[in-house]
């Protein structure tokens, strides 16, 4: 019998890591050597334990899983990254591709799905979500970048959004009411394709829509 792969999951989240610890049991095949919540942390597991397979998480406070992923092949090239994000914009699925991760899947993938992938990944095979897939079919025919159809209010409205404003809080800041504040929240959550403010705070701040601290604001 061969060697089981050797898998370092690295999050920010306590209950994915956990629960893609539960995950990997499950598999005789698969090994789990390590657990991260960042990417300096990744990089120094990484080194500590070799791992063939990191899962990564993109969107992290102290290293993004990006930075990191480049930072693992410039310094191992026998370890192979699959992103597992929640985002599927294009600018993060090209950054990570670039970055050198040889996956892009969803952290909602079925497991067996996940563990196929890194088998894949482990042959040097990559595995891409079919929506990761589009938006880099989108991204070749010409579409539009991320966010170009936000108005300027909506920007300022996502700029305070990811201060962490609550909607009362950004009324009163703008001098508007809750209700057209609660409608600009909706357009930027449908035209951003997420599903709650949160989402929608990550992926503006790591696409530059507005800046750290509500620096894109122009209120």
């Amino acid at each position: 019998m061969e060697d089981p792969i050797r898998v370092l999951i690295v999050d920010d989240h306590d209950m994915v890591r956990s629960g893609l610890a539960v995950f990997l049991e499950t598999f005789d095949d698969l090994e789990l050597v390590g657990q991260a919540s960042g990417g300096q942390e990744a990089l120094h597991m990484c080194r500590k334990h070799e791992p063939d397979v990191v899962l990564m998480d993109l969107v992290m406070p102290d290293m993004n899983g990006v930075a990191a992923t480049e930072a693992i092949y410039d310094e191992f090239s026998s370890i192979q990254v699959i992103a597992l994000t929640s985002f599927s914009d294009r600018s993060l699925v090209h950054r990570a591709l670039q970055a050198g991760a040889i996956g892009y899947l969803f952290k909602n993938v079925p497991i067996d799905e996940l563990a196929q992938a890194i088998r894949a990944a482990h042959k040097g095979k990559p595995t891409l979500d079919p929506k990761a897939f589009r938006v880099l079919v989108e991204a070749a025919n010409g579409q539009p970048p991320l966010g170009h159809d936000l108005t300027d209010r909506e920007l300022d409205v996502l700029a305070l959004l990811a201060e962490g404003l609550s909607n009362p809080e950004i009324a009163e800041r703008l001098v508007v009411s809750r209700s057209t504040v609660k409608t600009h929240v909706s357009n930027i959550l449908a035209k951003l394709e997420v599903e709650n403010r949160i989402e929608a705070a990550a992926l503006a701040l790591e696409n530059g829509l507005v800046g750290r601290e509500g620096e894109g604001s122009r209120v």
